[in-house]
């Protein structure tokens, strides 16, 4: 019997064998099939390109909400900021319901597209407003919306460079480059009024504003001029813009300046001022350091009592040291506080007590990368990514939030 039973044996590995040997000789193997439909898939598709390892929201966000996690958030909103990318791509290349690109980069999350925004120039799709969707999320058992989930988030895509929207792109690009500010621009405009509308709908605290590149630039405004109002929307930024022409004539200014006060500082003591105080930049060698003190806080606004704690909105900035867009954000203004993290961007905030101007900045560096590597809005959802943080009142920060702590 037990002769019998290993020569039947014998037949059946033999047999698996051959049939196994069969259909891997075949022209239309499993495997073969797989690896064709992979290269049908668009780069742009989310389980191709987006995040791995973000798990939908279930139930068990009830109880502990995924959003609580800072890796999350900043993920998911990176994701938000690809889709209103998609939305534009997916309208120029004519894509319907059935085989468009962007509604996978929000779907995953329950949110819903409910206003897309349209630069009328050439009617390119420039932003997106997505809200939460609670029939999606109760038909996954979550009944009510996870603590730190935004009701809705207003997401602004950067440049794109395509012949049917890189004119009027390049122009806010240009705008921004020649003067530092964007409200010029029929985009400010209407990222403004969407959100104002979200933020009186839902509470300006259950509102985020979110941008890459460009978008980002529009973003940091648009939140400043909602700042203003008193009303304080969470904001995330990525690789946001940092040079500009206007921002290299005010150092050159300001290096004149601190050069023509040492210069004065050298010169000896008279009984009258050598320059008269009246004349505007200009300050006698007595009244230097006690005018610059008095100057200081006035200028900042702290002074006034009638002055809104602006302090209240602090945005988010995601830099990249070797991106030369953004990186200028990361050089210094004073002595600032810093410290290390693991992935862990929810600490309590480092105040830098030099100035009330300041942003809670999260620095990558990889060492040498490519440009369109460190400029990527890809980089911020990947698995191994390690940031430094800190509150950081770099000279850029300062110089794009003073205007907050000032009268209006």
């Amino acid at each position: 019997m037990a002769a019998n039973r290993v020569a039947m044996e014998e037949d059946i590995t033999e047999s698996v064998t051959l049939m196994v040997d069969s259909v891997a000789s075949s022209p239309m193997t499993p495997k073969t099939v797989v690896v064709k439909e992979d290269e049908t898939h668009h780069p742009y598709a989310f389980h191709v390109s987006g995040p791995r390892n973000v798990a939908s929201p279930n139930w068990r966000d009830l109880i502990n909400s995924s959003w609580k996690d800072p890796n999350y958030k900043r993920t998911v909103m990176a994701c938000f900021i690809q889709a209103a990318y998609l939305l534009e791509l997916d309208r120029q290349e004519n894509r319907n319901e059935q085989n468009a690109l962007a509604p996978k980069w929000w779907i995953p999350f329950k949110y819903k597209l409910s206003q897309t925004l349209i630069d009328e120039r050439d009617g390119s799709i420039f932003g997106a407003v997505l809200e939460w969707d609670r029939a999606a999320a109760m038909a996954d058992l979550v009944v009510i919306r996870p603590s730190g989930a935004p009701k809705a988030v207003l997401a602004l895509r950067g440049t794109i460079l395509k012949s049917l929207t890189m004119r009027r792109d390049i122009e806010d690009d240009l705008r921004f480059l020649a003067w530092e500010s964007l409200k010029g621009s029929v985009r400010f405009n209407v990222a403004l009024e969407a959100l104002q509308s979200v933020a009186t709908r839902y509470g300006s605290s259950n509102v985020c504003v979110v941008g890459h590149s460009l978008g980002a630039g529009f973003a940091l405004q648009v939140g400043k001029a909602l700042a203003k109002e008193g009303l304080f929307v969470d904001a995330h930024l990525f690789n946001p813009p940092s040079i500009s022409v206007a921002m290299s004539l005010r150092n050159i200014g300001e290096k004149a300046g601190v050069a023509w006060k040492r210069l004065m500082s050298m010169l000896p003591p008279k009984n009258e001022p050598l320059i008269q105080n009246s004349n505007e930049g200009q300050v006698s060698p007595g009244n230097v350091s006690s005018g610059f003190r008095n100057w200081v806080p006035s200028f900042y606004g702290s002074n006034q009592k009638s002055t809104v704690d602006l302090r209240k909105w602090v945005p988010h900035l995601y830099v990249n040291d070797s991106d030369y867009i953004c990186c200028h954000y990361t050089d210094q203004d004073g002595v600032t506080e810093k410290r290390e993290m693991n992935n862990k961007e929810n600490n309590s905030p480092v105040v830098n007590t030099n100035s009330q101007a300041a942003a809670k900045l999260f620095v990558m560096s990889k060492g040498k990368q490519k440009f369109h590597e460190a400029h990527g809005l890809e980089q911020w959802w990947s698995d191994n990514l390690e940031l430094q943080s800190a509150i950081h009142s770099s000279r850029l920060i300062s110089q794009q939030l003073k205007s907050l702590y000032s009268i209006k």
